[in-house]
């Protein structure tokens, strides 16, 4: 199987052509095999791209082969590739999600992807209050086509991000687990950001994390509005910058590298799972 290795600033997948969709139903194999660091490829992330009538379509398989709906850094490298390759061409691309088609375009040597708009339907958005382990701890949740909880903090340096992280997206309030992004508030158009990824644990950088606590902070009033200009959120991979539109789509701008690609044989992998 041919594969190429791609990240967004750390956050790393592997990414193979699977046009009619054959390799799907072993997702989530795969994904575990393939995403191993010491026995795989070693990922994040496995994405297949496949094809549904003209259009391109990601579908992301997280590290312990759970499927997500969505994935930022992903979707600017699947854009990276589509465009490299010439399997589309012009300066903006439609791809396909689980939580709908997204569009991105290119823009200098970064990519800007229209997320849509952050929903705050669930618990109207407000915190909910989780305690674990003798500690309280104020969790605001939005979706940007997955599932996120903002968790803003005095100072990410004080965080165990191993201890904590697992305990919040494994929190009874979230019916299938959530992202959570650990927030400090640095000023009214920067934050840094710390997440623990549903499906991947600790990694250096999310997109839709984020988008989700850039759009958090604004609603409550921590930073300026989307639309008043980018936010620049650290991560530990790098910053991506964030801003909203009239239409209260929130866009994200950010980079995208390939890594390099080559062969592997996935029967061998089978065999000896």
């Amino acid at each position: 199987m041919q594969f190429t290795k791609y990240h967004g600033l750390g956050n790393d997948f592997i990414f193979v052509e699977d046009i009619g969709g054959i390799l799907l139903p072993r997702g989530e194999m795969l994904a575990t095999a393939l995403c191993h660091r010491q026995f795989g490829i070693g990922a994040d992330g496995l994405v297949f791209i496949t094809k549904e009538a003209d259009m391109y379509t990601m579908r992301i398989f997280n590290a312990d082969g759970s499927e997500a709906e969505m994935c930022g850094n992903a979707i600017r490298c699947m854009a990276d590739y589509l465009l490299m390759r010439g399997l589309v061409t012009g300066s903006m691309v439609q791809i396909g999600t689980l939580s709908g088609v997204k569009e991105i375009r290119v823009l200098d040597e970064l990519y800007v992807v229209d997320m849509g708009k952050p929903d705050f339907s669930f618990l109207q958005g407000e915190a909910v209050e989780i305690v674990s382990h003798g500690l309280t701890w104020n969790a605001y949740p939005v979706s940007m086509g997955n599932p996120h909880a903002v968790v803003f903090v005095d100072d990410l340096g004080e965080l165990n991000l191993a201890i904590w992280g697992p305990r919040l997206e494994t929190a009874e309030v979230w019916p299938n687990g959530a992202n959570i992004e650990f927030t400090q508030v640095l000023s009214p158009n920067h934050l840094k950001v710390k997440v623990w990824e549903r499906g991947a644990g600790s990694t250096l950088a999310c997109g839709t994390g984020a988008c989700a606590a850039a759009a958090m902070a604004a609603r409550q009033g921590l930073t300026q509005e989307l639309t008043a200009g980018p936010i620049q959120v650290s991560l530990p991979g790098g910053d991506l910058a964030i801003c909203g539109a009239p239409d209260n789509h929130v866009h994200m701008a950010g980079p995208a590298v390939e890594v390099f690609s080559g062969r592997i044989d996935i029967s061998r992998l089978e065999r000896e799972r």
